[in-house]
């Protein structure tokens, strides 16, 4: 069956370590997730602070030795987009990407830690992938697992036409800041009347927002996969 896992990795194993290290107060998360290669792992990063703490980060980033290259794409000021190309010591995510077939679903830096949720195929992908990063010497944790085994109905509360049309709004880039793809355009290509998307983008969004709110009856701990200890220090 199909798991969700929210995962943590130390920066100091994963990416940005020196990076964090040298500014608290900054946050870091995954705008896209992109796999060509080693080199084009997660290259796509917002990195958020105030405006002290943003001075000279593209010089801490393009010092950083866990980044091959940093090109700065937006600048909000408080808010910068980067498009990073990592060195090959991502080894953990290029597994969960290539080897496991798994999605990051989201991806952020929280202090020193990097806070991944991540959608696996399998059950079994899970466990593989935890059985990798701790024969490779990361100390990859587990904090919740949530198993998507009663069909789209299941998924958050979801109906099939929610989910469908969730998806396709996402992959048009409807969320995205400023949107690809207006509410004219989504009904056109979903077949359906502007107001009709409307309701159920409305009514999906609050079976997300009630799942969200009442996960934890659903969610089981690591150790309901064989072999793995939850962590409850993070």
């Amino acid at each position: 069956m199909s798991t969700i896992a929210e995962l943590t990795v130390p920066a100091d194993e994963f990416a940005l370590r020196e990076t964090l290290e040298s500014v608290d107060d900054i946050s870091v998360e995954i705008e896209r997730v992109v796999a060509h290669g080693p080199n084009h792992v997660i290259p796509y990063v917002w990195i958020s602070g105030d405006e002290s703490s943003m001075s000279g980060l593209e010089e801490l980033l393009e010092e950083d030795p866990s980044v091959d290259e940093a090109d700065l794409l937006t600048d909000l000021d408080e808010e910068q987009l980067y498009r990073l190309s990592w060195i090959d010591d991502v080894t953990v995510i290029v597994h969960i990407l290539t080897e496991e077939k798994a999605t990051i679903l989201q991806a952020a830096s929280e202090g020193r830690w990097w806070q991944f949720r991540v959608l696996f195929p399998e059950r079994d992908s899970l466990a593989s992938t935890y059985d990798f990063a701790t024969s490779q010497g990361f100390s990859l944790d587990i904090q919740k697992i949530h198993h998507l085994d009663q069909g789209r109905e299941g998924r958050y509360g979801l109906t099939d036409a929610q989910y469908e049309t969730l998806v396709s709004a996402l992959e048009g880039g409807y969320y995205e800041i400023p949107r690809n793809i207006d509410m004219e355009s989504l009904s056109n290509d979903l077949d359906i009347s502007h107001q009709a998307l409307s309701e159920r983008l409305r009514r999906a969004h609050r079976s997300l927002v009630e799942e969200a709110v009442t996960i934890g009856h659903d969610e089981e701990d690591a150790s309901a996969v064989e072999g793995i200890e939850p962590d409850a220090t993070n």
